[in-house]
């Protein structure tokens, strides 16, 4: 990713981003995965990089030396993506979805099953922003779509604006389960 113009300090480094002034819900599942890769990346990959560069540092001319100029960039990633995750961990407020199994409305956390008007039916698990994964059905809470089935019931229904259109959702099935 191209980050003309930008410094190594820069913190304008977080890739999915949440609007200003909105809190970072986050299911279990997905800030216990937050922290295994935040562990991950402290405890075992950046020791070894260090290793490395360290090594490499004492070969002599470090200007045509790939093992520690790849290495010096590896470890602005590492470190770049360390901030981000403890700044994602510290302000995350964790929402289980399965305390609330007996809501008939959709919330955070919400698995919601939906028929489109041309009668295809789709599956949504509504989760955090750092957690959002299309092709496993998981989609962030501040999406639109998200948004346009928040506070609806079953047999309610939703339009979504979207580019060839809108199209009309009518909510099928909402449940609360673990998403681990």
């Amino acid at each position: 990713m191209s980050r003309i113009g930008l410094s190594e300090t820069d913190d304008d480094d977080e890739e999915p981003s949440l609007p200003q002034g909105v809190k970072n819900y986050i299911t279990p599942g997905g800030f216990r995965r937050l922290q295994v890769e935040l562990e991950q990346l402290w405890k075992v990959e950046r020791p070894v990089l260090v290793n490395t560069i360290t090594w490499a540092a004492s070969n002599g001319d470090r200007s045509e030396n790939g093992d520690y100029i790849y290495g010096k960039k590896r470890l602005r990633e590492i470190d770049r993506r360390v901030r981000f995750l403890h700044k994602r961990l510290e302000k995350a407020e964790v929402v289980d979805p399965a305390l609330r199994a007996d809501c008939a409305q959709v919330f955070f956390g919400a698995t919601v099953t939906v028929c489109r008007d041309d009668g295809n039916e789709s599956t949504y698990a509504i989760v955090g922003v750092d957690e959002a994964d299309v092709l496993r059905g998981h989609i962030s809470w501040v999406s639109p779509l998200a948004r346009a089935l928040i506070k609806l019931y079953e047999g309610d229904l939703a339009r979504l604006q979207t580019p060839a259109g809108v199209v009309e959702l009518e909510v099928i099935k909402i449940s609360y389960q673990s998403l681990e």
